[in-house]
């Protein structure tokens, strides 16, 4: 961690993080309304992340990371932009969708360049395969979706037959999405793109009619 991150990390955890704990999330509570839910997995430095929250205030916003000089970098840009629907939980996105988060409570999911585990051997690593993908149906609203964006073709056509078997979804495209405007780009984003890799997005939904 750099310095400015290791003080952010330690002067404002308790501000913008959500506590460490077995019982699931009070959102309502900790948000201090009743707004959608949309949870962010792995934001990396989170500069894309506090950007969408900043235009979207009638929605709350989750950050799920482990990496903490990212949570620290994050921490520090919603304090600057004074950020009052997006908070931080650190730890492992498996163990805290399953112990913290309701099902049919989550609104959407974004999965920005996940890593990609790119040798064969480390291919099980990944992490938009089933059984993970059966659990954020299970999380999801009726009509809600999961957004995922990746720079690695082997890993962006696994996810897109992953998703595709998955009951509880459906396809909002044929294939891969078309690019959602509304999405800033990321650090990792620019390097694929430097490096010539082609970006692809998946945007499946939650089968079943939307409450309210």
């Amino acid at each position: 961690m750099s310095d400015a991150q290791k003080r952010s990390y330690e002067t404002l955890f308790q501000v913008y993080c959500i506590k460490t704990g077995e019982d699931p999330v009070n959102t309502a509570e900790v948000f201090g309304n009743e707004n959608p839910l949309v949870i962010e997995i792995g934001f990396g430095m989170g500069r894309a992340t506090a950007e969408i929250a900043e235009h979207n205030p009638d929605r709350n916003y989750m950050g799920i990371e482990v990496h903490r000089p990212g949570i620290g970098r994050l921490l520090w840009d919603i304090d600057k932009r004074k950020l009052r629907n997006l908070l931080v939980v650190e730890g492992d996105a498996v163990e805290i969708l399953n112990k913290r988060i309701n099902d049919s409570s989550v609104s959407a999911f974004h999965i920005f360049f996940p890593d990609p585990w790119p040798k064969k051997r480390h291919h099980k690593r990944r992490l938009v395969t089933r059984p993970f993908t059966d659990l954020l149906a299970a999380k999801l609203l009726p009509g809600g979706y999961i957004y995922m964006v990746s720079d690695w073709e082997d890993y962006s056509n696994q996810a897109l037959e992953e998703l595709s078997a998955t009951p509880e979804l459906s396809n909002k495209y044929r294939g891969f999405a078309e690019a959602q405007q509304w999405r800033p780009q990321t650090e990792f984003e620019s390097k694929g793109i430097k490096k010539n890799h082609g970006i692809k997005e998946l945007y499946f939904i939650k089968k079943g009619i939307k409450s309210g």
